[in-house]
């Protein structure tokens, strides 16, 4: 296997690649990126990029540029240490948010992703609200989610973080485990396979770069102690990077956030939230926002116990900064 294939090509990126070759173009995978510089695999190695003019001439924002995960075709300048990102070959999966700031535009946070690690931990910065957040963001990518439950090693009972994970996870798989110790971690084989790229997020402090460092087999990142008062955690990560890990996987970290507003999450919220999606067709209205309509099926079903009441109140507080979003979206164009 070559380098290019160790890194996640193969024969659909090869046919969008297309005859580029002939231009004096070649492929490579977008490993890191920090603040605007970026570093790309090769089939000769690491190499430093940056974009051309004329690609950030045409950006309508930040979206239409390149992203930690993507694929481009790059060109080599005469006489010039970075090569130039000439193009970026069509997204197969991409996590995406709303940009921090009053600005609405679209962050990439990672591209082609093939599953999606969202990390929280077993102890009182635990929030199945925040992780229905971040599994509608995940399924809205097109990547499959996994949630990982960190701090097996620091937690007695972990038997209600783990049923209110599930619970939240709309049939997400949920694994326990321990950054520090390595328990548990055999069951991310199933994910973290040759060729296929993970990405990993969630809140600061939760360990993800613990699980990075115990995953690549050396210290590759900082790590920092939670704060004692409420368990929550420091920023450690600064900026994106894709690491290839000894067992042949590949794994996306990113620095870790507290906030995770949407840009487009209607099929997200969909499949976060299946139990509401099926019950929604037989309420009396078409448009019934599951709270004081007659007729409602969602709420007979909380009624009733068949739907958790915190279930319906999660869907209902993200659908709401989900029609605010697409309002803001619309507006733009």
């Amino acid at each position: 296997m070559g380098i290019l294939e160790d890194w996640g090509w193969d024969s659909r990126w090869a046919e969008a690649f297309g005859d580029d070759a002939a231009k004096g173009l070649f492929p490579a995978r977008l490993i890191e990126e920090q603040r605007g510089l970026f570093q790309i695999m090769s089939a000769p190695g690491v190499k430093s990029a940056r974009t051309t003019g004329n690609m950030r001439h045409k950006a309508n924002d930040r979206a239409d540029l390149p992203a930690v995960g993507d694929w481009v075709c790059a060109e080599a300048i005469a006489r010039e240490k970075a090569v130039l990102i000439r193009r970026i070959l069509p997204r197969r999966t991409k996590l995406s948010r709303k940009a921090a700031g009053e600005t609405m535009e679209e962050q990439v946070i990672a591209a082609n992703l093939d599953t999606v690690l969202v990390m929280t931990a077993l102890n009182a910065d635990f929030n199945a609200r925040r992780l229905e957040r971040f599994l509608t963001v995940s399924l809205e990518s097109g990547a499959a989610p996994v949630l990982i439950l960190n701090k097996l090693d620091a937690c007695d009972a972990p038997g209600p973080f783990l049923e209110r994970a599930r619970a939240a996870a709309g049939g997400a798989p949920v694994i326990a485990i321990s950054a520090k110790t390595g328990a548990g971690l055999d069951a991310l084989s199933a994910w973290i396979k040759p060729g296929r790229t993970v990405g990993l997020i969630g809140s600061s402090g939760v360990g993800k770069s613990t699980l990075v460092n115990r995953l690549a087999g050396n210290e590759r990142l900082k790590t920092a102690q939670t704060r004692a008062r409420d368990e929550r955690g420091r920023h450690t990560t600064t900026h994106r990077q894709l690491f290839m890990l000894p067992q042949g996987g590949l794994l996306l970290d990113t620095p870790g956030m507290r906030e995770m507003q949407f840009w487009d999450s209607s099929l997200g919220l969909a499949k976060t939230f299946e139990e509401i999606e099926a019950l929604a067709p037989s309420c009396r209205f078409k448009d019934c926002a599951h709270d004081a309509e007659p007729g409602c099926a969602v709420k007979a079903a909380v009624e009733a116990g068949t739907v958790a009441a915190d279930r319906l109140e999660g869907w209902s507080k993200l659908k709401r900064e989900a029609d605010e979003a697409l309002k803001k979206r619309v507006k733009k164009k």
